[in-house]
């Protein structure tokens, strides 16, 4: 996170909401840049190649140990899902607040945040 930080305020990130991966041409990186740098990783990281490892894998590794580690309605929020569309009845029920999911970020990269508990 922090190598990210430093990287945002590179690109001269002032806002939370300011877009910082971006190629040269200041456009946002899309699906086949990520691709073509996954492929990039695997020639020098022989287990990216093998486990296939993707941003979207990463995503689903991240969010499946939020669920098996903090439950569903924390996995749920945590992956940015909103209440629109069907869900299933459970998820009418159970809501993760926001500090529920900064404690997360806090147990997954192991680095303090300021909205979870100490």
């Amino acid at each position: 996170m922090t190598r990210l930080i430093d990287h945002a305020a590179d690109r001269g990130v002032v806002q939370h909401t300011d877009l910082f991966l971006r190629n040269r041409g200041t456009q946002p990186i899309t699906r086949r840049r990520y691709d073509a740098l996954w492929t990039r990783i695997g020639k020098y990281i022989p287990w990216v190649a093998a486990q296939q490892v993707t941003t979207h894998w990463l995503r689903y590794t991240t969010l499946t140990w939020v669920e098996r580690t903090l439950g569903y309605a924390v996995a749920r929020a945590y992956a940015g899902h909103n209440d629109r569309g069907y869900v299933g009845s459970t998820a009418t029920y159970i809501k993760a607040d926001v500090y529920e999911i900064a404690t997360t970020l806090t147990a997954y990269a192991d680095e303090s945040h300021p909205l979870a508990p100490r």
